[in-house]
């Protein structure tokens, strides 16, 4: 009878790995199932943690990715072995690309028959190795919660980015007894790694606030490091305490209102062009910001620097760097200016300066958002988007958007009114990230509404997770902007169309008239086609006011957009 009690109280791998993910506070992880994680996905839903199962890594590895930027903590991707890991390391990329906390978990082939052709077999360690902080392999059950809380510790410290646990099926069908694995547990929960505060010198604090006090045309840019830190109530007191205008980047769009009388998002060039010194919230000097450079920055500018990591700071060379988590920067900076304050008026020549451009730029675009045009260019549809949108009042509701023209128009037009309402192709301009995005936004903000505007191209990557979405009854509604390919169909001269294949379709270019509509209503979503303002107010309207999966095809003049929309120059 011991012996028999003894072994019903034993515990396999899978729920080890399951109990360890709990204990750290893991609620929700993205994945495709399958040899050797089945069983892992199934003992996590067990206890309480939220499996969302995709139809391809890719995208569940875009969602992990997103989700540890929407709440701060590492989004978990499961995965097989294999090809599995390999389709993962596209969310494992974006995710160190973006800086943005995630843990990939993979199965591998049993330890015994590496190197002989196992099924499925792969080194798993060295696939990931250009994309992750860290990794590990746990070569015995014994390993297992150390290893998981290093993965998830290291995700998130310094400069967050993407870690990897290996798993071997030999140790997944290894047991324990249970007190063995409460002792493993606590001993490994014991033995994590705090990260340490670093302590920012005050002679930089002074510096910085002489500069800023100097400055005769000072701007604040944020980025979503700063939406990461959770820092817009410290930034928008530095601004409204300084009188400062801002300039966030896109992801950093609605830490404070875009409405706000000191954003100067519609005066983007003047404002980098004739700043003199320049504080860079959690943002990297990189292609976004032209690289801190002439011509579009003035030679003469200073930055300063705010980055939790010293490296980026180190590459950038700017006046002064500050090190460290920029919501507990600014607050120190908040209260030096405090104790000996100051303002740029809203009668500064620097801030009348700013404020006139973007009430000018404001008016042309309106302008030319009045026009109503159809067939559907770009414009029109994005207004009456946008009016949707800000029609739903508080909580606003998450943005995704992809796409070339699609997502270059959309940022110009949208509007972002709260924190982490927009995701986008981001650093690394990742086309295909959409509907893992929205995914990750359903279920990360479940009192929010997730609302797409999508190229057709760019929804095509992860289109067939609209079954997802129906799946799982998600608040989703997809906005397809479809002008019949890749920046809008066959644009080649007539010279150019020739050889032997030439009456094949274009490469941009895709079945015109496609009903993507039709796609989610096969899974029992609700789908719509749209060509005129009506239509598409319509849908809207009743899209919105059911918070049910949809997708929304909207049809556009596949003439209406430009080639590689705003980045002709690179291709």
């Amino acid at each position: 009878m011991a012996e028999s009690a003894e072994k019903s109280s034993l515990i396999d791998c899978n729920l080890l790995v399951a109990k360890t993910l709990a204990r750290a506070g893991v609620d929700h992880m993205f994945g495709v199932v399958g040899i050797p994680v089945t069983s892992l996905a199934n003992r996590s839903v067990a206890l309480g943690i939220r499996f969302i199962a995709f139809h391809n890594e890719q995208s569940a590895g875009y969602a992990a990715s997103a989700y540890g930027y929407l709440t701060g903590r590492p989004g978990i991707l499961l995965t097989v072995s294999g090809p599995g890991c390999v389709h993962g390391l596209a969310g494992l990329s974006n995710a160190a690309a973006n800086a943005w906390p995630m843990v990939m978990i993979s199965g591998s082939c049993d330890q015994n028959d590496l190197g002989r052709g196992d099924f499925q077999e792969l080194d798993q360690i060295a696939a990931v190795k250009p994309f992750v902080k860290f990794s590990v392999k746990a070569k015995h059950i014994n390993e297992i919660p150390n290893s998981v809380f290093s993965v998830l510790d290291q995700a998130g410290s310094g400069r967050p980015g993407g870690c990897y646990l290996d798993i071997p099926s030999d140790v997944l069908h290894q047991t324990v007894t249970e007190s063995e694995a409460i002792k493993l547990l606590d001993d490994a929960e014991r033995n994590r790694i705090t990260e340490s505060v670093t302590n920012i010198p005050n002679d930089k604090i002074a510096k910085a606030i002489s500069l800023i006090r100097k400055a005769e045309r000072p701007l604040i840019v944020f980025g979503k490091g700063a939406a990461l830190a959770r820092a817009e109530n410290e930034i928008k007191d530095l601004i409204e305490k300084t009188g400062i205008p801002f300039l966030p980047t896109p992801m950093g769009k609605g830490l404070l209102p875009d409405s706000h009388e000191l954003a100067a998002t519609a005066a983007r060039s003047l404002a980098i062009g004739k700043c003199d010194v320049a504080v860079v919230v959690g943002a990297r000097l990189n292609w976004l910001l032209h690289f801190g450079e002439p011509p579009k920055w003035s030679k003469d500018v200073k930055f300063i620097l705010i980055d939790v990591d010293e490296a980026e700071i180190e590459l950038r060379k700017p006046e002064l760097g500050l090190v460290g988590d920029a919501k507990r920067i600014v607050k120190v900076l908040n209260k030096e200016i405090k104790d000996d304050p100051f303002c740029f008026g809203r009668s500064h020549p620097w801030i009348e300066a700013i404020t006139n451009k973007v009430k000018e730029n404001v008016s042309r675009m309106e302008g030319q958002l009045g026009k109503v045009v159809v067939p559907f260019n770009f414009l029109t549809p994005m207004k009456i988007i946008r009016d949707a949108i800000i029609g739903l009042g508080s909580p606003a509701p998450i943005l995704v958007s992809e796409g070339a023209n699609t997502m270059d128009v959309g940022r110009s037009v949208l509007v972002q009114m709260e924190p982490r309402t927009r995701l986008d192709a981001g650093t690394w301009g990742t086309m295909g990230v959409g509907l893992g995005y929205c995914i990750a936004a359903a279920v990360a903000s479940p009192d929010r509404l997730v609302v797409a505007v999508e190229g057709d191209s760019g929804f095509g990557f992860s289109a067939m997770e609209v079954e997802t979405l129906v799946r799982y009854q998600l608040p989703v509604v997809v906005i397809v902007f479809n002008n019949g390919g890749v920046y809008g169909g066959d644009r080649r001269n007539p010279e150019d169309i020739t050889g032997p294949y030439k009456d094949d379709p274009a490469p941009t270019s895709f079945v015109p008239g496609a009903a993507y509509h039709l796609l989610i209503e096969a899974f029992g979503g609700k789908g719509y086609l749209v060509g005129t303002p009506d239509e598409l107010k319509s849908a809207l309207t009743e899209s919105f006011s059911s918070r049910k999966p949809a997708v929304i095809n909207v049809t556009i003049d596949p003439y209406a957009g430009a080639e590689s929309g705003r980045m002709q120059h690179k291709n």
